[in-house]
């Protein structure tokens, strides 16, 4: 049997195409937002377009990207996790046989561009019944609020490690992220919770839940009480770059929302939900992480790629992904 040959940027194309599959937004909205991108790149004067990043014509996440090629035939080896820095590219070379180094959270080009992912979220609440000219509105100064937080980091400290070592280094976040929330939203149709509790149960079911149930980092509940209804239970704080505006939640309870599902979330934001009367509960940050990663990485080993999970990635291997 002849053996799959995949490059990073193999690798590389189909994260973005599952993630784009995978999409809350559906496909076709994708698609139709990575058209009008393509008219304004057109439209851009001579200066404009040498600064434009043309994997926006191709690739709807702006933190997912390959951040390292040497352009090697063949990736037989991967070492995965959720941050990949410094010590796991170091890591990685002292392995030695290690091909190809993917990070879940952005590094690089993608950690400076982390922002410019949230507007999937506006899509993503109009489609819970959040008027979008409200989601658009709030989601826009924080992605400005994001962009100004990134912007002092040290974006590629650990892409010039990786060059130095000539190790290929890319992320995949919001693409994995998708492949999360998508699972999730899936369960929810096909359980139907009633009761707050129902939620919580149906998460610590899930693998990746209830191994970090043992690291004491599963499915906690933040707002309300496990005997409360659920109402409708929304998976909006799961993927889109990082946490929305704090002043969303009075617009989701007035959409009707009655309970969020999210991977973690910040005291003041918390306490804007319980304002508005909303259940919270919160999967874990790791284990949400690991469920989408995961996903992506069953499909790599399809293709006979080796993989080593790492730095907080939760393996947990699927025969097929049906819910």
């Amino acid at each position: 049997m002849r053996s799959t040959i995949m490059t990073t940027q193999q690798i590389y194309n189909l994260s973005v195409q599952m993630g784009i599959k995978a999409d809350l937004r559906g496909e076709e909205k994708v698609k139709k937002n990575l058209q009008r991108i393509a008219l304004k790149h057109q439209k851009l004067d001579k200066d404009a377009k040498k600064e434009f990043d043309v994997e926006k014509l191709t690739n709807p996440y702006s933190d997912t990207r390959i951040l390292v090629d040497n352009k090697k035939k063949k990736i037989k080896k991967i070492l995965i996790g959720v941050d990949m820095e410094g010590p796991e590219i170091l890591l990685a070379d002292k392995l030695g046989d290690i091909d190809l180094v993917i990070a879940h959270h952005p590094e690089g080009k993608a950690l400076a561009d982390l922002h410019s992912v949230m507007d999937l979220q506006a899509q993503v609440l109009a489609d819970y019944g959040v008027p979008i000219n409200i989601a658009e509105s709030l989601i826009k100064p924080r992605m400005s609020e994001v962009g100004r937080n990134v912007s002092p980091a040290n974006h590629n400290r650990a892409v010039d490690i990786a060059k130095l070592l000539k190790i290929d280094f890319m992320c995949a976040h919001t693409v994995c992220d998708n492949l999360g929330a998508n699972y999730l939203f899936k369960l929810l149709t096909k359980k139907k919770p009633e009761l707050v509790e129902d939620v919580l149960k149906m998460l610590k079911e899930i693998p990746e839940f209830k191994k970090a149930i043992e690291y004491n980092a599963g499915p906690k509940l933040f707002t309300g009480s496990p005997e409360n209804s659920c109402g409708k239970v929304v998976v909006t704080e799961f993927t889109g770059g990082t946490s929305p505006s704090k002043d969303i939640y009075e617009k989701m309870a007035q959409a009707g929302i009655g309970t969020i599902i999210g991977m973690h979330m910040g005291e003041e934001h918390r306490k804007e939900a319980e304002k508005y009367h909303i259940n919270v509960v919160i999967a874990g940050h790791m284990a949400s992480d690991s469920l989408g990663m995961n996903l992506f990485l069953d499909e790599l080993e399809k293709k006979e790629i080796k993989v080593v999970p790492v730095s907080g990635l939760i393996r947990v291997r699927r025969t097929t992904h049906n819910v």
